[in-house]
């Protein structure tokens, strides 16, 4: 049996400003903010493994080279 959980605080935050927005334009915007936001999380991620050292150049490289598709059969 599925137990049911309810929303978390962060969750019902997100909710609350939501339940702000008045038009798809509002709608639009918050995404590109939200959009903006994560893409400046995963930028300082990368940076933090290029200072590390473990990221690299050839790292890039060799992801650029891989094959990552499911074969089908």
């Amino acid at each position: 049996m599925e137990r049911s959980v309810g929303l978390n605080n962060a969750q019902l935050g997100v909710l609350k400003l939501l339940s702000t927005l008045k038009s798809d334009e509002e709608v639009n915007e918050l995404k590109q903010v939200i959009s903006t936001y994560y893409a400046q999380k995963a930028t300082a991620e990368m940076d933090a493994l290029w200072e590390k050292g473990l990221w690299s150049e050839q790292k890039n490289q060799d992801v650029l080279k891989e094959h990552l598709r499911t074969p089908y059969k």
